[in-house]
């Protein structure tokens, strides 16, 4: 006569733990359930990209793990995957170049929309400038004209700041052929004859002429002046830079370039106020264990991160600099 009132206590103790485990209750997976899964977009591995952003999301990482924050970080094919992906959500940060954000934000050049780019901090600068072989008889940016000249990989964006310099010296990509390889790519073309210039650069000094400059003798050509002030004036994302003399081999003299577009830690407006505000505190008070993984962390400085470049800051990121004392209005 008891096991109707046995039926009902077992049926209450199934009912209870299926409520329990739904809501994750004293579960690992309940546990999990509220951990805050975060990706930084990089770039293909070999370059700074990948191995700064890479940096970035593991310092973050360790830093946030004791509060549930899972941040990890994702080889693409760069900026321009970067942005498109930040703008549909699959990735919450990224790294960028400056000079493609600046047109994409704005909707220009090859972009199809004003996609809503936001600047996180403004990290290394990417000095970079057309070199050549001593040999082929170009000196100037003008004697580019009916050259072989490498303009970076294919897809990669480099022809946002590379029209720009052109135009400048009153050059276009229809006035050469204009050829499509990796900087260690371009160092070989440039060795067999394939290639009469190319342009290379990045943190300073740059593996690729330090490559081609072992191996061969060859000339960073010289910008206009007037051109390269005229280029600071008009666009943003430039920047003044100097080669000191003796850096690759057969550089008797301090080289006047630009920056072209620095590194830039980016997101989307869409990206929560309040996680962007908590991610850029804890990389800012952490950036010295950047600064322990790659030598472009020491430009997370107070000077460095808030420097405009023509796009937008995030309200998180700003709201953090503010708190901090060296936001400049």
């Amino acid at each position: 006569m008891r096991r109707p009132s046995n039926l009902i206590s077992i049926f209450a103790a199934l009912l209870t733990l299926f409520f329990l485990v739904s809501c994750g209750g004293g579960s690992e997976e309940g546990s999990t359930a509220k951990r805050q899964f975060l990706s930084v977009g990089t770039a293909p591995p070999g370059g700074a990209f990948n191995v700064v952003g890479g940096a970035i999301a593991l310092v973050v990482n360790e830093a946030k793990s004791a509060d549930n924050w899972q941040v990890s970080s994702e080889a693409t094919k760069g900026t321009q995957e970067n942005i498109r992906r930040l703008e549909s959500g699959e990735l919450d940060f990224a790294l960028g170049n400056a000079a493609i954000s600046y047109f994409a934000t704005r909707g220009e050049g090859a972009w199809d929309k004003n996609y809503s780019t936001r600047s996180i901090m403004t990290l290394a600068p990417n000095i970079a400038m057309f070199i050549t072989t001593k040999s082929s008889g170009i000196t100037s940016l003008a004697d580019l004209k009916g050259k072989r000249v490498v303009v970076g990989p294919a897809g990669a964006g480099f022809e946002y700041f590379i029209q720009p310099i052109l135009k400048a010296h009153g050059v276009t990509y229809e006035d050469f052929t204009a050829l499509n390889n990796t900087q260690l790519g371009a160092v070989d073309m440039l060795a067999d004859g394939s290639a009469d210039a190319a342009f290379l650069g990045g943190a300073v000094p740059t593996q690729s002429i330090v490559q081609a400059s072992t191996s061969q003798d060859i000339l960073l050509i010289p910008f206009d002046e007037a051109a390269r002030q005229q280029l600071i004036k008009d666009y943003p994302f430039f920047g003044l830079a100097s080669i000191p003399a003796g850096v690759y081999k057969g550089q008797d003299e301090a080289y006047e370039g630009l920056n072209v577009g620095s590194m830039q830690l980016i997101s989307s407006a869409s990206v929560d106020e309040d996680m962007v505000y908590e991610f850029t505190k804890v990389l800012y008070q952490n950036r010295a264990s950047v600064v322990e993984r790659h030598p472009a962390g020491k430009a997370i400085n107070q000077n460095n991160i808030v420097r405009n470049t023509g796009i937008p800051f995030h309200p998180g990121a700003i709201r953090y600099y503010k708190e901090a004392g060296f936001w400049k209005e």
